[in-house]
């Protein structure tokens, strides 16, 4: 059985930077948080950067990849109360092979704020799974390879 771990990227429409507002950032979070703990899908890493998002999931067995970007990507576009587009219409995934595959990605999502130039060190930046306490799911359990 191999797992159904993805890594996506979601991005804002026309990468209007409305996660640079703490509030905002701090509601996708919150989002985020909600449709983990209704077990709607695991959260192994995330990061909230100004106009995107990058997300290492597992979505529950009853629940399609779609549908679970769909709870985040709605869901907070309802909490915002927003009016007008708040995402762009698609969002791009990548199937997670292998545990090497899943920590790639992870040290990608991780230090994407440093690449970016937002923060000198991770640690630092306040909108990632790795600085919110107890927040992320362990990383699934891959099949070895033959």
């Amino acid at each position: 059985m191999s797992t159904r771990t993805f890594f996506i990227t979601t991005v804002t429409a026309r990468r209007k930077p409305i996660f640079s507002d703490d509030a905002r950032a701090r509601l996708l979070i919150e989002t985020l948080l909600h449709y983990r703990t209704e077990k709607k899908y695991e959260i192994h890493e995330f990061v909230v950067m100004p106009d995107h998002v990058h997300v290492l999931l597992t979505p529950s067995h009853e629940i399609s990849l779609e549908r679970a970007v769909q709870f985040i990507k709605g869901g907070f576009s309802f909490r915002l109360r927003a009016r007008g587009t708040v995402w762009q219409e698609s969002f791009t995934n990548h199937h997670i092979r292998d545990e090497r595959d899943f920590e790639r990605h992870r040290e990608y999502i991780r230090e994407n704020p440093v690449v970016a130039g937002l923060m000198k060190r991770k640690e630092e930046y306040p909108y990632g799974s790795w600085a919110i306490a107890g927040c992320a799911d362990a990383p699934p359990a891959f099949r070895e390879s033959a």
